[in-house]
């Protein structure tokens, strides 16, 4: 067997150049005690955390491979939640900044999440159309709702009562209860997809933002318990809800309680609306944490601030209205009798009432608000172009104020990076983008240089590190001083697009083609500087290759005896330098080549084309060694790695690939960017890649010491997609159960497929370990003397633990998050066992709460065969009684706890005269706030 070719693995090394993904949704969150300092905004698959005030990154919650899709805070600031776009969600602790807890249900992006008011429950939308709903204490699913044909968009939690709302594309929205677990009311209200919802006036009024330039308000009436009949079932109403259209202000308010189960819980009917400036749809409808205030936006640049009157002020308009309409009443008729007062009303328009605008400084994608305790309102954005902004109004002004209080820009281009340049010294990194070029620092991956540029299609470091070429999309050479940061100057090189640089292995000069057809050759002088007495760098034209064809990349050959130039036509013409003469053709290629490098040596030419093939060639005789189908899509950028026959190709498909050219093998891919992939460029030690996409990201690639072994390679592949496949196979089902509103909150993974097997494995054990138990009772007994057992390694490595004290410990490392999906999968034969098992437990009072919810949820998946087995009636009668005495037991520990942190509570309160958990003053101010409207309203009646 002969040598194996040893390769290096290449591993992601850093993220930069990107401030906020387009994807999520920005939210202000508390860090260090700080309120509305801190944002944290979607950073591809990572959330970046901000210090508005310095424009510093202060944390990153480093996140797996999938893009963040959402982001929601937790009432106490101390987590924060985040949704993906393949459907988990994993909550990270602010403090230490990690992901202890993972959720996973969804089969599609997560697109809202919000939490309850305490930060008990969680809810989350999707993409695959359900809403479910999470425990975060018990890291545990409770339900999925299932009812809405189309994406949800929003989903919120009432206060005061248990119940749910959602809205979606479908046009719906949804009011569930959440104690029955159904839907008791559906708002059709809408023509259009409904993009946002909000509550306000103390969860009395909704809003709903939808795909046009009108907010409806919808008032919301409680309707208390009342006594119905109990054997009447709780039926849901069909579909048809009394809002059927959309000028419908009246629903149904005559129809009795009993006729209508819906109406039992609330009313819900259409108040008004509320026009927007904007003419597009609602792209986010929210308000402060308050419900204060009320802001919206559309596609475009400008936020819209609307004030939500409190009840104080309402109660003034409302008797002002009335003075005025007994005034006109008195004017109109000279008879006594005047007008009902019970017909004034206050319009949506009155009560919600518009503060300001603010417009930013391009299109906006997301924003939060914060109230600060001064009275002023700030508002973060996340804009379209890589930016945060954040402002600061003053809405008690009598003309609101908007000052912008900080932007952060400078971390990243406010459009795509098409092209990419490392210097000699591997240290610095030149990103160009349609409107700025920057330099970086490698290692620090601080941006250290931002200057003004065209739109920038090629770059090259000039030999010495001091200065940069750009070739932009106009057809111009723009020449980058680095220590001043300054343009010193333009040339009109091209008369269209300037699609490629070359610089000559001499390095006295450097190579350019356009569109125009022609290849130029340049090179490097000193002139005079107009300024000072000092000589600085300039560049001549020397000579021009015409074609026939629009140039779109250029190379020399590192003797520089030769050149390549691919052209339009899809072939790639070879001359010599020196004379220009016509040397190879190399045609094959169906599209034309985008890209193409030349090896150290000058033995191989490498082409990318649009095709999605890479071909290598031959220089000497220009013959096609072979053709690789490399991307899905077309080929971007390929470049050699110096000194060797590796080269790597990025493509529109999201992947970089690293190839052998020599044998002709795909050596690995390195994923990691979500849009296409424009441009790459290796550092000349090849010990570094630097990559930039479409999704406004830059990330370093490093050559590690780790040897990467093609075998193992392709053995992880398959691993990886055997992995991907089971998650996408048909969930499971509880047998008997139709599937109806409610289901199971989880989904089938490879991590609850695992688990599954580790509790199977641990009751093979368990069933071996006892059967070799009374073996060695039998010969103890006909030996008549003690013969010495022999440990299971895996239950002395467990401390010499019992066999069913294994299966206990294997459970308990089941994610709670996991626990039913494991379950379900777990084949009936072992449930026999771990009944047993669980009733052995529960009498030793260990872990009893884990073990019922485990038990009953077995009781539900399998209750038939359980019931219909004789073996287990003594098993399931004994359940019966340990379950409930010791379930029990541990309500009464819990009871007697509650009672005694109740009495601690007290003693405290009477010891410090001050009220512990709630504040006086608080409660002192809302009475009297009570008395002073019941006074107002007494006197409004009189």
């Amino acid at each position: 067997m002969g040598l194996t070719k040893q390769y290096l693995r290449y591993t992601a090394s850093a993220l930069f150049g990107v401030i906020a993904s387009q994807k999520g949704n920005i939210v202000y969150v508390t860090l260090r005690g700080e309120k509305g300092r801190y944002v944290a905004v979607p950073a591809c698959e990572h959330v970046f955390i901000w210090d508005t005030r310095k424009g510093e990154k202060v944390l990153i919650l480093q996140g797996l491979k999938q893009e963040v899709t959402s982001l929601c805070p937790s009432p106490d600031g101390l987590h924060l939640a985040v949704g993906y776009e393949d459907g988990s969600i994993r909550v990270f602790s602010l403090l230490s900044g990690e992901g202890n807890v993972t959720f996973n249900g969804h089969k599609a992006a997560v697109m809202t999440l919000q939490y309850d008011q305490l930060g008990g429950r969680l809810v989350s939308g999707s993409k695959d159309t359900d809403v479910i709903v999470w425990d975060v204490i018990n890291e545990s699913g409770l339900y999925r709702l299932r009812g809405h044909k189309d994406a949800v968009t929003q989903a919120l939690f009432l206060r005061e009562k248990n119940l749910l709302v959602t809205s979606g594309k479908d046009t719906l929205v949804k009011w569930w209860d959440l104690d029955t677990q159904h839907c008791f009311k559906t708002l059709v209200g809408h023509r259009t997809e409904v993009w946002g919802l909000a509550f306000v006036s103390q969860e009395k009024r909704l809003i709903t933002g939808a795909a046009d330039s009108e907010l409806r308000v919808w008032n919301i009436t409680y309707i208390q318990e009342q006594a119905t009949d109990p054997n009447e079932p709780e039926s849901k109403k069909s579909k048809g809800s009394p809002a059927k259209a959309e000028e419908t202000s009246e629903v149904d308010e005559t129809s009795n309680l009993d006729e209508t189960p819906e109406e039992r819980l609330l009313k819900c009917n259409k108040a008004g609306s509320i026009m927007r400036e904007g003419r597009d749809r609602v792209v986010t409808l929210a308000t402060d944490r308050t419900g204060r205030f009320l802001a919206c936006h559309g596609t475009d640049s400008v936020l819209e601030v609307f004030c939500v009157l409190t009840e104080g002020e309402i109660c003034k308009k409302m008797q002002k209205k009335m003075r005025k309409a007994k005034k006109k009443a008195k004017q109109k008729s000279e008879e006594e009798e005047e007008e009902p007062e019970g017909s004034v009303e206050m319009s949506p328009q009155e009560e919600i009432q518009r503060v300001t605008s603010i417009k930013a400084s391009a299109k906006i994608k997301s924003f939060d608000l914060i109230l600060s305790p001064k009275g002023e309102l700030k508002a973060t954005l996340l804009l379209q172009n890589n930016t945060i902004e954040s402002y600061i109004l003053t809405p008690s002004a009598q003309v609101p104020q908007v000052v912008r209080a900080s932007k952060i820009t400078i971390g990243g281009h406010r459009s795509d990076v098409r092209t990419l340049a490392f210097s000699s010294d591997n240290i610095a990194i030149l990103s160009a983008a349609a409107e700025s070029v920057k330099i970086w620092n490698r290692s620090t991956l601080q941006c250290i240089r931002t200057m003004a540029c065209e739109y920038a299609l090629c770059s090259l470091f000039v030999p010495g590190d001091r200065q940069v070429i750009i070739g932009t999309k106009t057809g111009k050479l723009q020449l980058y001083d680095l220590a001043s940061g300054s343009l010193l100057e333009t040339f009109a090189a091209h008369d269209g697009a300037l699609w490629s640089i070359s610089l000559s292995p001499d390095q006295r000069g450097f190579i350019t083609g356009g569109a125009d057809k022609c290849v130029k050759f340049w090179e490097f002088e000193l002139v005079k500087d107009e300024n000072g007495t000092q000589k600085r760098l300039s560049m001549k034209q020397t000579r021009i290759l015409q074609l026939d064809e629009d140039v779109l990349c250029v190379r020399y050959s590192p003797n520089q005896k030769l050149l390549a130039v691919s052209l339009l036509d899809c072939t790639v013409k070879i001359f010599y330098t020196d004379t220009l003469k016509f040397f190879l053709s190399l045609y094959g290629h169906k599209l034309p080549v985008l890209c193409m490098d030349i090896t150290s040596d000058g033995a191989l030419i490498a082409t990318g084309s649009a095709d999605r093939n890479v071909k290598i060639w031959g220089l000497d005789f220009g013959d096609c060694h072979r053709s690789l189908f490399a991307h899905d899509d077309s080929v971007m950028t390929l470049q050699f790695v110096h000194k060797s026959h590796l080269f790597f190709t990025a493509g529109k498909d999201h992947k970089i690939k690293q190839w052998d050219a020599d044998k002709f093998e795909h050596i690995q891919t390195l994923e990691g960017h979500h849009q296409e992939v424009w441009c790459l460029a290796l550092s000349p030690s090849g010990d570094y890649i630097v990559s930039s996409s479409h999704d406004k990201s830059l990330r370093l690639w490093e050559r590690t010491r780790e040897p990467l072994i093609l075998e193992e390679e392709r053995e992880m592949q398959r691993e990886a997609e055997y992995e991907e496949s089971v998650a996408k196979e048909e969930q499971p089902v509880v047998a008997g159960e139709t599937q109806g509103e409610t289901g199971l909150a989880g989904k089938k993974t490879i991590e609850t497929v695992k688990a599954a097997e580790r509790i199977m494995e641990a009751i093979e054990l368990y069933r071996e370990e006892t059967a070799k138990l009374k073996e060695h009772q039998a010969i103890c007994k006909a030996a008549g003397k003690e013969v010495p057992l022999p440990v299971n390694p895996i239950l002395r490595a467990y401390g010499n633990i019992s066999p069913s004290a294994y299966v206990l410990e294997v459970f308990k490392k089941v994610k709670s998050s996991e626990l039913e999906e494991s379950l379900l999968v777990l084949p009936f034969s072992y449930v026999p066992d771990l009944l047993v098992l669980f009733n052995e437990h529960i009498q030793r009072g260990s872990e009893v709460e884990f073990l019922c919810r485990a038990l009953l949820f077995l009781l539900r998946i399998h209750f038939g065969r359980i019931t219909s087995n004789q073996l287990l009636v003594t098993v399931i009668e004994n359940l019966k009684k340990t379950t409930i005495s010791k379930a029990s037991e541990v309500r009464n520990v819990l009871g007697f706890n509650m009672a005694g942190l109740q009495f601690l509570k007290r003693e405290i309160e009477a010891k410090d005269e001050v009220t512990f958990f709630a504040d006086a003053t608080d409660r002192f101010q809302e009475k009297r706030r009570k008395r002073k409207k019941k006074e107002k309203l007494v006197l409004a009646m009189v």
